[in-house]
């Protein structure tokens, strides 16, 4: 029997957008899973803990630092790392990035090649890239 990669939940509400960084997670070598909002986030890293997620900051229901402090306060993904991925460049929300526990903090446009260094790195373990 094949081992399935590890997988990386990617939380963006642009489907497109979602379906990009979603290649770019196959392309570094692991599964992708897509959550278009926060509570889908929320409720398919509780029935399936990933490896890895990249969260966008703004989503329709919940902003990616609520969805990133709830994946800490879970048991269950306490320890998975976050990638914030946001539009937005200030120093205020790279400070609720780290506060809120990502281990990154990248903003669109992004570059691939960075992006996909930051997946193998975070989901590796090594800490922040």
């Amino acid at each position: 029997m094949v081992k399935s990669s590890p997988s990386v939940l990617v939380v963006e509400d642009d489907p497109e957008i979602n379906q990009l960084v979603g290649a770019y997670v196959e392309i570094a070598g692991f599964g992708y899973h897509c959550a278009l909002d926060g509570q889908s986030a929320l409720r398919m890293a509780r029935a399936d803990p990933p490896a890895l997620v990249v969260l966008d900051i703004m989503l329709p229901d919940l902003d990616g630092f609520e969805v990133c402090r709830r994946l800490r306060a879970m048991p269950s993904t306490a320890r998975v790392p976050v990638i914030l991925l946001s539009a937005v460049d200030r120093p205020e929300h790279r400070q609720k990035g780290q506060i809120c526990g990502a281990v990154a903090y990248l903003t669109k446009p992004f570059d691939p090649d960075r992006l996909i260094e930051t997946i193998k790195q975070a989901a590796s373990g090594n800490g922040h890239p």
